[in-house]
């Protein structure tokens, strides 16, 4: 199980980064355009996409 977890974040780190190394400009302007976000709706957008994460992970591992 921590194997599985330490690949997950290494797939989120190169994810991350093929970002950063593809489009540097576009992810510059998503950062300044979350910046002007109240915190409120980011945490409510956070919520959201850690609970579609979970349901994924959930779905591809059979339930």
């Amino acid at each position: 199980m921590v194997g599985e977890l330490i690949r997950a974040l290494c797939l989120v780190a190169v994810l991350e980064g093929l970002f950063l190394f593809v489009a540097p400009r576009g992810w510059k302007r998503a950062a300044e355009q979350l910046q002007a976000l109240p915190d409120k709706q980011l945490r409510i957008v956070g919520g959201i996409v850690v609970a579609v994460g979970v349901i994924a992970l959930w779905a591809l591992r059979g339930g």
